[in-house]
């Protein structure tokens, strides 16, 4: 059915003689384990990007952006489905051996693009299934180039080398093409396909979608740009991933793209901390990832489009669950029959409104468990525990230092305008606003669920297995 009404708007606007705007090609780039202030543009002192420090000066810049939860797949689950990914079954970082993916029943982003005559590729890490039947191009996308989960699970882990015994494979679409063992050239390799990519579908739509492996651990860097920074490993990395941003988008330019592609670079969580000298930083927010403080779900976020965006900064919450329902807006494309979490955010990015879509944002963590809630400017806090490094610095040279659980014991409450780096807890100072919240967490919990209060949610939606 909405094949057939498809193809009855497009023998319309043909017979009515009307020229239709061509439709953007989209890029999106994902870092793996940036953290907020790894950008020179997002505060960083010692690592430079100015490839991404320009997309920011050019296009928009997003100060309260965040990934749906602070840990891979259950990230990346809900970029590409519009989903809370709990709503879906979703949880943790898969390893291996998992044998789940996104349930055919959910419609993804790639797939809702290419039913709308785009083409679509992915390169880099998947982390969505490691099975054949959950492969990328199993779910929509045409080409696939990269890992299938985090580069650390491989024989060579610093801390469980037996956990992984399987090899960690380079797949070209669902063929393994080599075991990698220096992943020194992986960055620049996954530039390299995705700027022909580019090149081989510059006369139609196309969705590009570059999940890099790094900046998660372990590190590498190619030998162009080992020890270029003096800085350490891990600001050759980040500069590295910079200079492929500036490669993808000269290969938009010299195509004569640039103009109506939208680009997006963002983070999929915050920075490892327990790895010190190879972990990013959250800057002046708490903690890191594997937790709903700050410092674990808001990352850097960066907008260029440069035929309908102009610069802005916007400090409005938003959330990687946006993108699939703003595409779609987009690009005239269907979404799913099936509920989504996400709201078009094209009114705000694009300056017609000055507010979020979002009433409430939620945190949820493990295996459905509801850690956190922001609502405007305030961000509530629910009992359980979170790790810390309790101000011990990290690791050294890859090998990292073991994390301490902390409790809440109680709801806590942060007004995130006056105190961004939940210090001060005002939960008995405002108990309007902590009812009101307490009103959308118990709202929350009626459909998604919470295993911390022992809810069962009734929107909740199966895995694939």
């Amino acid at each position: 059915m909405k094949k057939t009404l498809f193809l009855f708007t497009l023998i319309l606007m043909s017979c009515s003689g009307e020229k239709s705007e061509a439709p953007p090609n989209i890029v999106f780039i994902l870092a793996d384990d940036l953290g907020y202030a790894d950008l020179s543009s997002y505060g960083s002192s010692f690592i430079n990007t100015p490839y991404l420090d320009q997309m920011a000066e050019e296009g928009v810049k997003l100060t309260s952006y965040y990934a749906a939860q602070p840990v891979c797949s259950a990230s990346r689950a809900a970029i590409l489905t519009g989903s809370y990914p709990n709503r879906i079954g979703i949880h943790n970082a898969w390893g291996p051996k998992w044998k789940s993916g996104i349930n055919y029943d959910e419609l993804t982003l790639a797939e809702m693009l290419k039913n709308n005559g785009y083409k679509t590729g992915i390169f880099g890490k998947w982390h969505l299934g490691s099975v054949e039947k959950y492969f990328p191009t199993r779910q929509g996308f045409d080409e696939f180039y990269g890992i299938l989960y985090s580069n650390d699970m491989w024989r060579f882990h610093p801390e469980y080398p037996d956990s992984y015994p399987e090899d960690l494979l380079l797949y070209q679409n669902e063929t393994p093409i080599q075991e990698l063992i220096d992943q020194s050239d992986l960055t620049k390799n996954i530039t390299d396909e995705s700027i022909k990519f580019i090149e081989e579908n510059k006369n139609n739509p196309f969705f590009l979608y570059v999940p890099h492996p790094q900046p998660h651990v372990p590190l590498f860097a190619s030998s162009d740009f080992n020890g270029k920074t003096g800085e350490g490993l891990y600001a050759d990395v980040i500069t590295e991933i910079d200079y492929s941003v500036g490669r993808i988008i000269d290969a938009l330019e010299k195509n004569n793209l640039s103009d109506n592609t939208i680009v997006v670079f963002t983070s999929d969580n915050g920075p490892w901390l327990s790895y010190g000298d190879h972990a990013g930083s959250s800057g002046i927010y708490r903690e890191g990832k594997g937790t709903t403080w700050e410092g674990g779900v808001r990352v850097p976020c960066i907008v260029k489009y440069p035929k309908k965006l102009n610069h802005r900064v916007i400090d409005e919450p938003v959330m990687g669950i946006d993108w699939l329902p703003t595409f779609a807006d987009i690009t005239n494309s269907h979404i799913s029959e099936n509920k989504i979490d996400g709201k078009n955010i094209w009114p705000l990015l694009s300056g017609n409104t000055k507010k979020t879509p979002h009433e409430k944002l939620l945190f949820y963590y493990r295996v459905n468990e509801l850690h956190s809630i922001r609502m405007g400017d305030w961000k509530m806090q629910f009992p359980r525990k979170y790790r810390s490094l309790n101000g011990k610095d990290g690791g050294k040279d890859g090998m990292p230092v073991k994390y301490e659980m902390n409790p809440v014991e109680a709801n806590e409450l942060y007004n995130l305008i006056n105190d961004p780096e939940e210090k001060l807890n005002v939960y008995y100072k405002y108990p309007e606003i902590a009812k009101q919240m307490q009103e959308l967490a118990d709202q929350a919990r009626f459909e998604l669920g919470d295993k911390l209060t022992g809810v069962e949610g009734t929107e909740n939606r199966e895995i694939g297995k």
